[in-house]
């Protein structure tokens, strides 16, 4: 198993930035695919960004592109979210989360791990 514990969560003004990061323990991290979700009130949990075990592999959600960067660094076992140019729509919890398939996922169904969230709220 790996356990994850995300920071960086905060309020923020619109267009503002904040950088979530993502800290795995447990079995060897470049063993998994890493992904940063993010569910609103009543809306379904959706992947903003995910990242392969050696970071080649990147997928963003075309709400995001452009916006967000996610990064991981497999020596320090992290994985991190750059959001810049926040939008009141960006409001949510943002959950990181670890897949070992070794298939390159980013629905959330096909997470296995997960941390236990941080707010991230922008105000217009």
């Amino acid at each position: 198993q790996v356990q994850l514990v995300e920071s960086g969560g905060g309020l923020v003004q619109a267009g503002g930035s904040l950088r979530l990061s993502c800290t795995a323990s447990g079995r060897t991290f470049n063993n998994y695919a890493m992904g940063w979700f993010r569910q609103a009130p009543g809306k379904e949990r959706e992947c903003v960004a995910a990242i392969g075990r050696v970071g080649v592999r990147i997928y963003y959600a075309d709400s995001v592109k452009g916006r967000f960067t996610i990064s991981r660094d497999n020596a320090k076992n992290t994985v991190a979210l750059q959001m810049n140019s926040l939008k009141p729509e960006d409001t949510a919890v943002y959950y990181c989360a670890a897949d070992d398939s070794r298939i390159f996922y980013y629905t959330p169904e096909k997470y296995d791990y997960w941390g236990q969230g941080t707010q991230v709220t922008v105000s217009s």
